[in-house]
């Protein structure tokens, strides 16, 4: 049996099931008591990034042989555990790249111009012309923290319109070629230089809260952020207060400490009219959701007529 937690493309799905038994219901990921129940007899798993495929579900699952991931963040997956038990974990690694490149480069756009946000003034009669013509991103830096296969796809697609690209990413060799033609900096030295500063790394012991207060006030106060990566990396009290006192230009965030973000943790951002707050949909659209889905129904398939 291959159990589906969360939402994938019908067409994906509509294919295992023609060679599997399938239980496909999204709203599993909202009752892990249920999961638990179903996933002894379970041979496959297929999850975004909220079912926990922890050491409780491992324990239970005698007859798990993979975890498909729609997605390429393996923090709801205890990968040593996996190990331990030999099930394979098959993330869509690439397929969803293009969608997070496009938000990290549009919200960069946005947040520059500060042109957003404007319709209340707008419709009510105001004309706010000169507050709202912000700033190119030709000739700006932009920062990237990690340099994954995403962040060189924001590189690629940054030169193109003209940005100088700098990086920090303290995994990969300095004598690497990816270092060819991005400059490689320290974090510390990343946040003073850029005006727009990308977070492109997993959420670690190490990424924990890895800017805080003090990592913010190195940032210049006409800089942006994005964390379209992982929430928790980013103290989000932290930013809150830098945008309120204008120590920052602005930020995007579609990713958060807690998921779905609830009223009372976003109350922090109520006031405030330079951030864009998306739910976690920088890697989601309808190509790549038919990517994903089809990478991972093959990979599972593969896997499953192999064994």
């Amino acid at each position: 049996m291959i159990l589906i937690t969360e939402f994938m493309d019908e067409s994906a799905v509509n294919i295992l099931r023609e060679r599997y038994e399938v239980i496909y219901d999204p709203s599993l990921v909202e009752r892990q008591d249920v999961v638990l129940e179903l996933i002894g007899k379970t041979r496959a798993i297929i999850v975004r990034n909220k079912t926990l495929v922890n050491k409780i579900l491992i324990n239970k699952a005698s007859n798990l042989s993979c975890v498909g991931r729609l997605g390429v963040g393996l923090d709801n997956i205890d990968i040593n555990a996996c190990q331990e038990n030999n099930i394979t974990i098959y993330p869509a690694t690439g397929a969803n790249s293009n969608s997070v490149v496009e938000y990290v480069i549009c919200s960069a756009m946005l947040l520059l111009r500060q042109a957003f946000q404007k319709n209340i003034e707008m419709i009510s009669g105001s004309w706010p012309r000169q507050e709202s013509s912000g700033l190119e991103v030709k000739g700006k830096t932009l920062g990237l923290i990690g340099y994954g296969e995403i962040a060189q796809k924001t590189k690629t697609i940054a030169k193109a319109l003209g940005m100088k690209v700098v990086a920090f990413d303290p995994y990969i060799d300095p004598s690497s070629d990816l270092w060819k033609d991005v400059q490689k900096l320290s974090l510390d030295k990343l946040l003073k230089v850029s005006d727009v500063i990308s977070l492109h790394i997993p959420l670690t012991k190490e990424t924990n809260n890895l800017l805080d207060e003090k990592k913010l006030r190195l940032c210049k106060s006409s800089a942006v952020l994005i964390n379209a990566a992982r929430g928790g990396i980013l103290d989000e009290d932290a930013l809150a207060k830098s945008l309120k006192e204008n120590r920052i230009r602005g930020a995007a965030l579609d990713v958060f400490s807690e998921e779905p973000l609830s009223k009372e943790k976003a109350k922090k951002f109520s006031q405030l009219n330079n951030i864009i707050l998306t739910p976690h949909i920088a890697g989601i659209t309808e190509e790549s959701n038919e990517r994903v889905s089809q990478m991972i129904a093959d990979k599972v398939d593969k896997h499953l007529s192999e064994i």
